[in-house]
């Protein structure tokens, strides 16, 4: 339960409570900013800044955030009965402070597994934040139990290793209810981090899949948050992933952090086919950096394997306790080989299938029988339910069947623990054996092996107890499965698949045999690799990463748009803002030397509507054009004979065709060309290549216009087109490299077009044109919405240092939505385009009413 009195740090400064210390000066901490614009310039309900003097203000401070805190609780053995609590070691949350340096301070956030009644809770909330510097999130254990033994364990980690609820049997059917209360357990962890954070100087880093809708509320919250998210699970296939009901929120939800994480590329690529597949978002690598653009915002993707503590263990190794253990070990299998597997007790880590490998092993190779043994140390599982009872089982059936086939006095061919072991005595298995077996069928990283590795390197002390030359190089011995993180980081392991169980028999017995120099050479090859890799190295290079994401936060202005989990920001350039229709109807008023270039798909009409315009809009281009002190041309990407026939009544409109390669002035003018294309000759050979494409690509088209062709991939699946669209535009640059053209690629497009082309252009001509006439435009309006319109907004925005307009000249470039763009302005979407333009001719319509003079020539902006 959420502590009622405690349920915010900003209380306890107002109350008889001490005050926690941070080690620097307290502030108190500022409140929600919600409403669009730089939060800086945003004051709280108490008049105090998200500007204010920051607490952070000696260095950095990193607000880790995971389901659980990096602590241990029991019950105090004295007659008070309260709580003492202690750092967990194990815990990778507390390992990877040693990566942040010396001078950021760590906040820690996250939930206790004991359960605290709701009347001690501010008592250990406070005792935890003085003395830790953890914040608990007290949750019910009703509510936990649908959250983690629910939705966490029984909807998204199954799925997570590629398990399909086929049936109610397998994963279970998806449950609505559970879904709210991980939702409802991330708001509280939402509201733990709002009490602590400071905004502006903070950094937050949230961990694993049971927080993965959490940047949203944070996001939504501080819209400019330095936010890190790391997965430490798989991240399943599309095809897979694409089956949860609520694929999208989580999506939407990571897409809220600024650098996501993976532990290798297989799980990077996976999140980002399906961020393609299903949202339609593409993803770039610029210098070495993968990133997504999302509504303004750059989401970094991070591929990198997690280490291990090395220093914790290297004082484990050292403790008496461990040497003890390896000499009653040492004697126990004496003149045996042993193989070591270190699993949790569930249905991924693939026990089964290694007990039967071993059962292959000593049924093909009986001279092993006697001399090798597997040491199966079995952790308890982490989930609940059916699955787990029959993994037990299986597990003590199949150990029971080979030792009573194999077995003999004196020789146990496999050795099953299913207790509690000490961290201690789990080294000292590690360090006696020969080889260790990992065959987990899907896991997300595993560093079982990189504790195995470092153990294996052993000291003076074991050593001696083992009998071993202290000078001799160490050796050890590997096999992995394949479908685990850690096997593209060890490359001197032996990988199996771990459902060929002929197969990970052999590469048991191969490990056996090898000759000692290659033990040794594999072995230096790993600890090379896991001592250079650590925890602490993984923790720095996140929180580099991190910071390198986020270091354009205060440059950009941030708006908050979507409602729940549908929310997200869109972060643009300072002086973007939307165009007050006032003001440029002023602007307009007052100017007698206009020029206004319109876009029409996207812009004039929505791109998915019935493309021909309405009574409407040709209503509002005739009043435009019928204006003498206005030139409006219409800028498409259209054929010009569909243009001459859907704006045949707009008499004096100037028509741009086939994005500017037509120009006419008005309906009596004659089509010119902008660029002298002597010939075409280049489709005969663009085309044939085209074709081939699209026969290969299902869902592919060529849009063939008379100066241009078009490769479109819009309806193909996302992957196989964009891989297509690249073959296809390196094939196209090869083949037409001799030729007058330009091959770009667009969104699901690959164009062919002659050199020089361009939007832009036709800006360029009319701004001349006019300058040639003595007509300096002293009002330019430039509407668009799509890429191709860049061109004219950079133009237009370059022609006020030049000499082609007015040095009093008022300056328009607009675009639909709020987005990345060249543009100033923006407005939400055509509707409120089309209403913009009616104030303008309605302003001409009364300017002609009172003084009316000669038509002029008009002329406006297309696609």
């Amino acid at each position: 339960m959420v502590s009622k009195s405690y349920s915010n740090l900003l209380d306890l400064a107002s109350g008889d409570a001490p005050i926690p210390s941070f080690g620097r000066e307290r502030k108190r901490f500022p409140r929600v900013a919600t409403v669009a614009g730089i939060l800086t310039d945003l004051d709280d309900e108490n008049n105090v800044g998200s500007d204010a003097p920051s607490s952070v203000s000696l260095g950095r401070r990193m607000i880790i955030v995971g389901n659980q805190l990096p602590l241990r609780a029991h019950r105090s053995p004295d007659s008070s009965g309260g709580w003492c609590f202690n750092w967990d070691e194990d815990s990778l949350l507390l390992q990877l402070k040693d990566g942040l340096g010396e001078d950021v301070e760590v906040i820690y956030v996250g939930s206790l597994k004991e359960e605290i009644e709701p009347s001690e809770q501010d008592d250990v909330a406070l005792t935890l934040l003085e003395t830790f510097k953890c914040v608990p999130a007290f949750i019910p254990p009703d509510l936990f139990t649908k959250f983690y033994h629910g939705f966490c364990k029984q909807h998204l980690w199954p799925l997570f290793h590629y398990m399909l609820p086929l049936s109610p049997d397998l994963g279970g059917r998806f449950d609505r209810s559970l879904w709210q209360a991980y939702v409802s357990v991330n708001k509280i962890f939402a509201e733990k981090v709002k009490e602590v954070i400071s905004p502006e100087d903070d950094y937050v880093w949230v961990h694993d899949y049971h927080l993965m809708v959490l940047p949203t509320f944070l996001r939504k919250i501080f819209n400019r948050v330095k936010l890190g998210f790391f997965l430490h699970s798989p991240f399943p296939s599309s095809e897979i992933y694409r089956t949860l009901p609520v694929r999208d929120e989580l999506l939407r939800a990571l897409l809220n952090s600024d650098l996501i994480g993976f532990h290798t590329f297989d799980y990077a690529r996976h999140f980002l086919s399906c961020c393609s597949r299903m949202l339609g978002l593409s993803y770039q690598s610029k210098r070495g950096y993968i990133g997504l653009e999302y509504f303004g915002r750059t989401v970094s993707i991070k591929i990198l394997p997690v280490g291990i503590h090395i220093g914790q263990l290297q004082s484990m190794l050292n403790l008496p306790e461990t040497e003890s253990k390896v000499a009653e070990l040492h004697d126990q299998f004496r003149g045996q080989a042993i193989l070591l597997g270190v699993d949790d007790m569930d249905i991924f880590k693939g026990i089964s299938l290694k007990l039967l490998a071993m059962e292959q092993l000593l049924t093909q190779h009986p001279n092993k029988r006697g001399e090798v043994v597997l040491v199966q140390i079995a952790n308890p599982a982490r989930g609940r339910g059916r699955e787990v009872q029959e993994v037990q089982s299986e597990t003590k059936a199949t150990v029971r069947r080979i030792n009573e086939t194999f077995g003999s006095p004196g020789y146990t061919p496999v050795v099953l623990i299913d207790r509690p072991l000490q961290f201690y005595e789990r080294i000292a298995y590690y360090a006696i054996a020969e080889c260790c077996l990992v065959t987990a069928v899907r896991d997300g990283m595993n560093l079982i092996p990189y504790e195995y590795i470092i153990c294996r390197q052993g000291n003076e002390k074991l050593d001696e107890t083992l009998g071993q030359d202290p000078s001799a190089p160490r050796k050890s011995m590997l096999v992995l499965s394949e479908f685990i993180g850690c096997s593209p980081s060890l490359s001197g392991a032996i990988r199996v698949n771990p459902w060929n169980i002929d197969a990970v028999a052999e590469a048991m017995n191969s490990a056996l045999v090898v000759p000692e120099p290659e033990k040794q050479m594999r072995h230096e090859k790993h600890h090379r690799y896991v001592s250079t890799h650590d925890v602490a190295y993984w923790a720095h290079s996140f929180l580099q990463d991190l910071e390198r994401a986020c270091r354009d936060h205060v440059k950009r202005r941030c708006w908050g748009f979507g409602f729940g989990l549908g929310f997200h920001v869109i972060a643009l350039d300072p002086n973007f803002s939307k165009i007050s229709v006032e003001h440029i109807v002023s602007a307009y008023k007052r100017t007698k030397n206009r020029v206004i270039l319109l876009d029409y798909d996207g812009t004039m009409t929505l791109p998915s509507s019935i493309r021909t315009p309405n009574m409407e809009t040709v209503g509002v281009l005739n009043s435009l054009c019928t204006d003498p002190k206005n030139v409006v041309f219409l800028v498409s990407g259209r054929d010009r004979e569909t243009l001459t026939e859907w704006f045949s009544s707009c008499e004096k409109l100037g028509i741009a065709a086939e994005h500017g390669y037509f120009v006419r002035t008005n309906h009596d003018a004659e089509w010119e060309t902008c660029v002298s294309v002597p010939d075409f000759d280049w489709k005969r050979i663009a085309e044939p290549v085209m074709k081939l494409y699209t026969e290969t690509t299902d869902g592919s088209a060529i849009e063939t216009k008379e100066s241009s062709l078009a490769w479109n991939y819009q309806h193909a699946d996302p992957d196989f087109g964009s891989c297509q669209a690249k073959e296809l535009l390196d094939h196209l640059e090869s083949v037409l490299v001799n030729e007058p053209v330009t091959v770009k690629s667009g969104q699901h497009t690959v164009e062919v077009k002659p050199q020089g082309v361009r939007k832009g252009l036709v800006a360029e001509r009319l701004l001349d044109t006019m300058k040639l006439k003595g007509k300096l435009p002293d009002f330019v309006l430039c509407v668009g919405d799509d890429q191709s319109d860049e061109d004219m907004f950079e133009v237009i925005l370059s022609a006020r240092s030049g000499s082609s307009l007015s040095p009093v000249a008022e300056v328009f470039a607009c675009t639909v939505g709020r987005k990345p763009s060249k543009a100033k302005y923006y407005l939400e979407d055509t509707s409120e385009i089309l209403r913009m333009l009616q104030g303008l001719a309605s302003a001409s319509e009364q300017d002609a009413r009172s003084a009316p003079q000669p038509s002029q020539q008009v002329i406006i902006d297309g696609e």
